[in-house]
Parts: C-alpha cells; sequence; structure tokens
C-alpha cells in the first residue's frame, strides 16, 4: 500500500518528466484535466498528533482490509506550471515516449 498522496506525488513527477521531454519537440500535447480514481483504506492513528491517513488499495487486496473502511475516490486534477515570478500558466504541454502497458 502506498498513501494517496505518495500516488500522487508520483503523477506529478511523471508529468514533469514528460514536459521536460517534450522541450524542443516539433509534435506537443496540451495537458487537460487528469482523473485519477483509486479504492483507498481510511486509517486513524491514535495519539496526540492523531492523523486520518488515506491509503491506495490494490484492486486484489480488498479482502485484506475488510476491516478497515474502504472508500472509492475520483480526483480531477488540472495540472499547471509555474512561471518565473510564482503564478501558474497554463496550458502544459507534454510528450514523451510509450511505456510499457500505456493506453
Amino acid at each position: 500500500m502506498i498513501e494517496l498522496s505518495d500516488m500522487i506525488r508520483e503523477l506529478r513527477q511523471q508529468l514533469a518528466t514528460a514536459l521536460a521531454d517534450g522541450a524542443g519537440e516539433a509534435v506537443r500535447f496540451e495537458l487537460g484535466p487528469v482523473e485519477v480514481e483509486a479504492t483507498v483504506a481510511v486509517s486513524r492513528e491514535a495519539g496526540g498528533d492523531a492523523k486520518v491517513r488515506l491509503w491506495v488499495v490494490d484492486g486484489g487486496a480488498n479482502g485484506k482490509y475488510a476491516q478497515a473502511e474502504t472508500q472509492r475516490v475520483t480526483l480531477t486534477l488540472t495540472p499547471k506550471t509555474v512561471a518565473t515570478d510564482g503564478s501558474l500558466t497554463q496550458p502544459v504541454a507534454i510528450v514523451g515516449d510509450e511505456v510499457d502497458g500505456e493506453r
């Protein structure tokens, strides 16, 4: 299992890599909203600094977490780049090599 924040962090890194790979390419693609759907297990830590964490659950592992509360969440993320003055810009143009299993 990984935390939902780690999954989003990895997605951000992959998009940044694709953006860098596209620099100077003749063909680029504008990136629109990205929909991410995941089944998450909710856990709560006890103690003074109690936290609620969302863990991404593998589809085949749902039975293991029958005691935990699981929810299906869909996030729509709109990637933007940061300009030199710190403001958000759009559109994001990406290009990169096809990855095995990519649709």
